[in-house]
């Protein structure tokens, strides 16, 4: 069987629940969904987010993110995948990105959900300009971000 991977790259807002409906519906092998959804911050190192713009290559984005679905999928019995990433200008305590993993049970998905949400934030073709202080700047790769990327090894 093929496993469903949704991928979607958008500026609208996303509904977490919808996303878990649409995802399990019908579906009687699905026995856990873990979600990771990621919120624009108000604040980063004690300074106050104004807003954040995340900007992406089209085309590129949604394949890489799908290259790595793929190997999600290679590495563990997940039954279904949906990644939402949101683009565009955002403010504080908008949704950023959904990664939703469903498998018969618990740690493929745990695991799966991880290894992607480690993936878009280190490696994925987004940018980020954040907006504080009436000033705009580029959000730099951390190497936490890395770090945690670099633990799962090639894919």
């Amino acid at each position: 069987m093929t496993v469903p991977v949704t991928i979607r790259i958008q500026e609208a807002d996303f509904d977490i629940a919808a996303e878990i409906k649409a995802m399990t519906a019908g579906r009687v092998d699905i026995g856990a969904v873990v979600s990771f959804s990621g919120l624009c911050r108000g604040a980063d190192d004690g300074n106050d987010v104004a807003a954040l713009t995340l900007e992406h290559y089209p085309g590129m984005a949604e394949d890489e993110i799908g290259r790595h679905a793929g190997e999600a999928v290679k590495r563990w019995p997940v039954t279904a995948l949906t990644i939402v990433h949101r683009v565009g200008r955002m403010l504080p305590g908008d949704n950023i990105v959904l990664v939703l993993a469903a498998s018969a049970h618990r740690q493929a998905a745990f695991s799966a959900a991880e290894f992607l949400m480690d993936y878009l934030k280190a490696n994925a073709p987004f940018w980020k300009r954040e907006e504080r202080g009436g000033e705009t700047r580029w959000i730099e790769a951390h190497d936490r971000d890395d770090a945690a990327a670099a633990r799962w090894g090639k894919d």
